[in-house]
């Protein structure tokens, strides 16, 4: 008969879930449910098998003698832990060893065994031969191996042989078994364990109880861990407060869905065997002596103070370091240790180092550790200084920086760019022989940052050549690179050579290299390399097909998204609702509403619930379009999934209402916004004022702006918008009126802004103050876009320079010549006489070797502009030194110098190219001639006329511009003789 049929534990002797089962060391005992043990397997002999030692005396020996035993006993464990260590033979290696083994020796044996499967064949081995006597001890120990290897089968088989050779488990033993359990992940088996061992009238020793706490703080139970406790303290243990039914907790807090009663934890082979119940008196005082009624070992104090730190009960830790101190348990380097990290991550840093002080009081030594959770405090907390100050501590009291050190160190100071520090922290770490390993993204996004990509990749290089970083690290590296947009950096990093199979790349490098493609918006790129990725066998995750659809339905590649959606779903993933969502905004954006919709549907087949995101977009999507049925259509079903509306929502639906024409909509709309805890936005506001506008309500796009003006809520964006309404209505005054405000409240900012007033100026034909804004602007290096150009050569046109000279310069922009912008510049500052301003660009390109007639163009333009003919003539023979052929924009110009000039002949000398076509024939040129002729005092009949309703029509808006710039011209006019030339 086994002992599992000898030592059943009944059923009935189990409480429901529903009861509270209580059990205390002063209630009566359980033995009636299980039959009396025999009194020989109450404590068994601890002997040795072929043992020839005499007896133990029953005086103590004296210490010489112990001494000499222990160095008996080390001799023959260390000689045969040697040879085992050379042979791969257990059996035999065992069986030469013919002297006596004690029980001590065996077990020093079985805890040196370097596996599992060794353990087990040496411990079979000693227990075949001949008057070997089973014990705890011996069994403790195997239990604790194999339990840490995980081996849960052969632990069983232990388990059983032990309850059949009657060798009764101890407190230990059940302590040993829970630790097992719980550092492999399996909490709630391990707390079962517990009520295994009161089924069988154990209560839990200090040891065992710490344990518990452990498993219990690990799974961040930390309530039911503080009870387990405080019940202990009182000499009891709660069962029904140790079930996790029906859901099962793992190590990380989490919980499956796979229930577990302890009715089936105990009829379990595992669980129904491995000893019996005491005789009661023994359980009584046993009971009694196992309850003390405060704890005695320091580790069980650490274990308390580490529990009620990670749940935050600062107090309650406090208060057991404090009764620690009290009743005289020696307080260690662990306790320290834990107190200052609990005290210092919940920010209180001065008592943390006043801690340290105390520790040194106490006669504690710190250790590196210590120094190490001061270090990463003050790390995380910004603090550098002291950082540095507890790194060279830990050398100062003669210990040795440890990885952690070095890992927590470099965080900060590269956090910081502080290049030479981590150079320097570098070299210690390799005379130290610490890898960097874990802080090379870290230090390569810090030579990122110093723009220093070369000393980025020696690093890269040197690490390589001794060891190839794990594949997180170099994910994290080629992250690194993607996010700074080196892409070139990134490849090299995903592409370099791998020299060991399992050095493979993974799905973790493919991902953020597929991510990096997408933020420098090379799409074909990820794609291919997704399918490339597939094509080597890598099996793609969720997060990919999700990184990848929301990437390409953000560029509005939405075909390919919804081909993803669809190919991820036969690969048996589900995608969220975060790419759902991004696939209906693209579709939205592109108009494709009816395809949005689809999405939509499908998105409620696979039972993901759409948020408010969702319903915002086929909201707005359908608001922009103008179909105000069906974005109410969504905004009630929005609201029938509990979904309140946000600004963001009524905002689309205040737009559509607005393009419907409704203003009763409008306003009730704009009543719920206001009614919204906390008001309107200046968003929702600036939407408000854009709908009032859109339905030529001017009063009331006035009020609005005029409420957020008096609030201090207006931005560049409301002035903008109420700008271009008075401007779009014909009320030039108001709309210069508010650029003038909004230049006062110092709104312009962005070149978008400035857009915006600049083309109000220029409509009102304000065009200095364009000048000055344009100035504004550069001195701010906000750079200009297609608008402000735009604008600045609407003001050219308009202030009639020649029209051949304005499509040059546009066509220099649109060529990306180098001194384009810098000539429209100074073309326009010259135009506006703002001499000065044009002179100074000028000099940013003259001074080139130019090769383009556009450019001395220019400068002749300028130079004359400013009343400097003498070097705007330099120009033009410099021109002619350097081979580059005149063209009619520099016949135009040149004609004007000679006109300011006085310099009739070489006005005459353009009008007879001009006359006999050896120049061809231009308006602009034409206007020139007269003009100068009128500067040079002389009425000459020019010999043909361009057409006479052109002609007059543009001699009358020339002379207008000529009238209108004359206060611009400051230049000096000087008499040249004609022969000058």
């Amino acid at each position: 008969m086994s002992c599992a049929d000898k030592f059943p534990v009944s059923s009935s002797s189990l409480s429901s879930s529903s009861s509270k089962f209580v059990t205390n060391t002063k209630t009566k005992p359980l033995s009636s449910h299980f039959p009396p043990l025999n009194p020989r397997w109450v404590c068994p002999p601890i002997t040795c098998f072929r043992s020839k030692t005499r007896p133990l005396q029953t005086k103590v020996a004296s210490f010489t003698n112990h001494k000499k035993k222990n160095k008996s006993y080390d001799n023959v464990s260390t000689s045969i832990l040697k040879s085992l260590e050379l042979s791969n033979d257990v059996e035999d290696t065992l069986d030469s060893f013919d002297g006596n083994i004690s029980p001590r020796e065996i077990t020093v044996i079985l805890q040196k065994q370097r596996n599992w499967e060794s353990v087990v064949r040496v411990f079979k081995w000693f227990k075949s031969q001949q008057g070997y006597v089973h014990n705890v001890i011996h069994y403790n120990v195997v239990l604790r191996i194999l339990g840490r290897a995980q081996q849960w089968d052969q632990l069983r088989l232990c388990w059983i042989e032990m309850a059949n050779n009657h060798v009764l488990p101890q407190n230990n033993t059940y302590s040993i078994l829970v630790d097992c359990y719980g550092k492999a992940g399996l909490a709630k088996e391990a707390l079962l364990w517990i009520k295994h061992m009161r089924m069988r009238g154990f209560f839990p020793d200090e040891v065992t109880m710490s344990t518990v706490i452990k498993v219990l703080k690990d799974v961040r139970e930390f309530d039911r861990a503080d009870r387990f406790y405080k019940n202990w303290r009182g000499g009891k243990v709660d069962l029904d407060d140790l079930d996790f039914d029906p859901l099962t907790l793992n190590t990380n807090g989490s919980r499956s869905s796979v229930p577990l009663s302890f009715k089936q934890f105990i009829s379990t082979e595992l669980f129904k065997t491995g000893g019996g119940i005491r005789d009661s008196d023994a359980k009584s005082s046993l009971d009694m002596e196992s309850a003390p009624p405060k704890p005695r070992l320091s580790t069980t104090y650490n274990t308390l103070i580490d529990m009620y730190g990670k749940a935050g009960r600062l107090k309650d830790a406090a208060d057991v370091f404090a009764d620690m101190m009290k009743s005289g348990v020696a307080l260690d380097t662990c306790t320290f240790n834990t107190m200052i990290f609990i005290t210092g991550s919940r920010g209180n840093l001065v008592e943390a180092e006043s801690l340290l002080v105390k520790m040194e009081e106490k006669a504690v030594s710190p250790n590196t550790r210590t120094y190490n959770v001061l270090l990463s405090l003050y790390a995380g907390a910004g603090n550098v200084d002291a950082a540095l100050s507890y790194y060279r501590r830990i050398r100062e009291a003669g210990l040795f920086p440890d990885a952690v050190t070095y890992r927590a160190l470099l965080g900060v100071i590269c956090a910081e760019n502080m290049v030479q520090a981590v150079e320097s922290v570098i070299d210690d770490m390799e005379k130290s022989s610490v890898s960097v390993e874990h802080s090379l993204p870290g230090i390569v996004k810090m030579y990122i940052r110093e723009g220093d990509l070369d000393k980025a990749n020696d690093l890269l290089q040197k690490f390589q050549m001794n060891r190839e970083p794990s594949s997180v690290i170099c994910a994290a590296i080629i992250d690194a690179f993607g996010e700074s947009g080196f892409l070139a950096e990134a490849e090299t990093m995903f592409y370099r050579p791998r020299h060991m199979a399992r050095q493979a790349r993974d799905i973790l490098e493919f991902n953020v290299m597929i991510k990096a493609y997408g933020k420098a918006k090379l799409y074909d790129k990820a794609v291919f390399l997704f399918e490339e990725m597939k094509n080597q066998g890598i099996c793609s995750t969720d997060a990919t097909y999700n990184s990848l659809i929301q990437m390409l339905s953000g560029a509005d590649l939405v075909d390919q998204a919804r081909d993803l959606i669809i190919e991820m779903q036969e690969m048996g993933f589900k995608p969220g609702c975060q790419t759902f969502s991004a696939v209906i905004g693209s579709y939205t954006r592109l108009g494709q509403l009816s395809d949005a919709v689809d999405v939509y549907e499908e998105m409620l087949k696979t039972s993901v619930k759409p948020n408010v995101v969702v319903y915002g977009s086929l909201i707005n999507g359908f608001a922009e379009h103008g179909s105000l049925d069906e974005a109410l259509h969504y905004f009630d079903l929005m609201k029938e999934s509990g979904f309140s509306a946000n600004l963001i929502v009524l905002s689309a639906l205040l737009k559509s209402y607005g393009k419907a024409g409704d203003l009763e909509g409008v306003k009730s709309i704009y009543e719920q916004m206001q009614n919204m805890e906390g008001g309107l936005d200046i968003v929702a506001c600036n939407s408000m004022i854009t709908t009032f506008a859109t339905l030529g309500v001017v009063s009331e796009a006035r009020h609005t702006f005029e409420n957020l003006k008096k609030a201090g809520r207006a931005n560049s964006v409301s002035y903008e918008i109420m700008m271009y309404l008075y401007k779009d209505i014909g009320l030039f005054e108001e709309a210069i009126k508010i650029a003038e405000e909004m230049k006062m409240s110092g709104l312009l900012r962005e070149c978008y802004s400035y857009n915006k007033v600049m083309t109000c100026y220029s409509v009102n034909r304000q065009f200095h103050e364009c000048g000055k804004l344009l100035c504004e602007m550069v001195s701010k290096k906000v750079l200009p876009n297609a608008e402000t150009l735009f604008v600045l050569f609407s003001i050219l046109k308009k202030g009639l320079f020649p029209i051949e000279a304005v499509e040059q310069l546009e066509s220099c922009l649109e060529e990306g010549k180098p001194f384009a912008l810098q000539a429209t510049y100074a073309s326009l500052y010259s135009l506006l006489g703002m001499h000065a301003l044009a002179l100074e660009f000028l000099q940013t390109f003259i001074e080139s070797e130019l090769e383009s007639a556009a450019a001395y163009n220019v400068a002749i333009y300028v130079y004359a502009s400013a009343g400097d003919v003498v070097k705007a003539l330099n120009i033009h023979m410099k021109m002619r030194d350097k081979h580059v052929e005149p063209d009619i924009v520099t016949q135009i110009f040149l004609v004007g110098c000679y006109g300011k000039a006085r310099m009739v002949e070489g006005v005459k000398k353009i009008h007879s190219l001009l006359e006999y076509g050896e120049v061809e024939r231009s308006e602009s040129l034409f206007k020139a001639i007269k003009y100068a002729y009128k500067l040079c005092n002389r009425r000459v009949d020019m010999g043909f006329t361009l057409d006479s309703e052109e002609y007059s029509e543009a001699e009358s808006e020339y002379s207008e511009a000529e009238s209108e710039y004359s206060e611009y011209d400051n230049g000096s006019e000087t008499e040249y003789d004609s022969n000058s030339d």
